[in-house]
């Protein structure tokens, strides 16, 4: 059995991933970039070339189980195998650590459509749980006691992670924090791109949770699920861009969260775009 109990390891990161390609047609790129980030914690992230969010998905091993975080942006395994990758990848860490029996749990970090496309993929696998991304069935399976307010703990046998209540961008959002390597997985409430504010009141409440729960916690890196602005600060490249040769690195840090915070405090009722160096701030009118 792993002993994920020790010191956190820190996991080690690309400083520059797949950004697509100048004809999306002839990117000779996979569908999907994988990057263990350390022998039990692999980072995906689907082509831009098939679609433009190119969202990351996160897979983290447990003794018991795995965990798959998000299901990206397309749901056919023909353009999107992400199925096929994710047995795959389960199959290769069960050769160097085999098991009787191994679950996988797949779930998401909110519910907007280019985090859960891929779902049905996993509809019919074995020994599989998909948690629906709906508020209800969130609260009702991680046992969220006393929503938005109080995180819960969710262990992949002995590998525990932190679930913190993250709405504001979504209103079924949590962040991640995987103990194992103190990295603290935000969706799309912190990450290098647009951050949208559907409701300002629980995005600020969301981020001073955050800061909290952070202040008495080691952290490695803040990870997004998006990558989209330039390696300017303030700058990113439109939506629906399929190519992005000047992408700075997915990781964040905890001083983002204060920036954050910062940025809701400071543009609280001003709809429109606001840059922050390293993200920029959207209130939805």
């Amino acid at each position: 059995m792993i002993d994920f109990r020790g010191a956190p390891g820190t996991p080690t990161l690309p400083t520059h991933w797949h950004s697509g390609h100048p004809s999306p047609k002839h990117d000779p790129a996979p569908e999907i970039q994988i990057h263990h980030a350390t022998p039990h914690t692999v980072l995906l992230r689907q082509n831009k070339s098939v679609h433009f969010e190119a969202p990351f998905l996160f897979l983290l091993f447990g003794n018991e189980r795995a965990l798959l975080l998000d299901t990206g942006a397309s749901p056919d395994p023909a353009h999107f195998p992400l199925r096929e990758t994710v047995d795959r990848l389960i199959d290769e860490w069960l050769t160097h650590n085999p098991r009787q029996k191994y679950e996988l749990l797949v779930t998401h970090t909110h519910g907007h459509g280019d985090h859960i496309a891929a779902d049905g993929q996993f509809a019919d696998r074995p020994d599989t749980t998909v948690v629906p991304p709906g508020l209800d069935d969130v609260v009702r399976y991680f046992g969220f006691a006393d929503w938005p307010h109080k995180p819960v703990e969710l262990d992949l046998g002995g590998r525990v992670l932190d679930l913190i209540p993250g709405p504001g961008h979504h209103p079924a959002a949590v962040v991640f924090y995987d103990r194992h390597t103190a990295t603290l997985l935000t969706g799309d409430s912190l990450y290098p791109g647009r951050l949208y504010v559907d409701d300002a009141t629980a995005y600020a409440e969301t981020a001073d949770r955050l800061i909290d729960f952070c202040a008495t916690r080691p952290v490695t890196h803040v990870l997004g699920c998006h990558i989209e602005m330039t390696a300017t600060p303030d700058e990113d490249y439109p939506r629906g861009t399929t190519y992005q040769p000047d992408e700075p690195p997915l990781q964040l840090t905890a001083a983002h969260l204060h920036t954050l915070r910062r940025a809701l405090a400071e543009t609280d009722g001003r709809p429109g775009s606001h840059p922050y160096g390293d993200f920029i701030l959207v209130h939805r009118g």
